[in-house]
């Protein structure tokens, strides 16, 4: 198992509308989750700063083939139709992510 974070900016005006959205999450996005082997997964939103951050842990043994099979799926395109427009990268992301992943500096259980 893997736990992993992310951050990204949300658009302050789009912050009502991204809580309704995840107040009610497709069951289809909620099985893709799964099947991609993301467990425990939730998403924190810290305000003024207008920030989401994510975190999962991760059960899988290739995260890269997973993102891709979460990515193509068609019912998750849609959703993300909805929840992108919401969102706003960091300037600082590395190429090709979306959400900015986060390095582990501490972990207790």
């Amino acid at each position: 198992m893997r736990r992993m974070g992310m951050v990204i900016g949300v658009e302050p005006h789009m912050i009502a509308e991204y809580k309704r959205l995840h107040a009610a999450v497709w069951p289809e996005i909620l099985a893709l989750i799964g099947r991609c082997n993301i467990r425990n997964y939730t998403i924190f939103l810290r305000e003024p700063e207008n920030l989401l951050f994510g975190t999962w842990e991760y059960h899988g043994t290739d995260f890269e083939a997973d993102m891709a099979k979460m990515a193509a799926d068609p019912k998750n395109q849609g959703w993300w139709s909805f929840t992108i427009p919401c969102q706003r990268p960091l300037a600082s992301r590395k190429e090709g992510e979306w959400w900015a992943m986060m390095e582990e500096v501490f972990h207790h259980d």
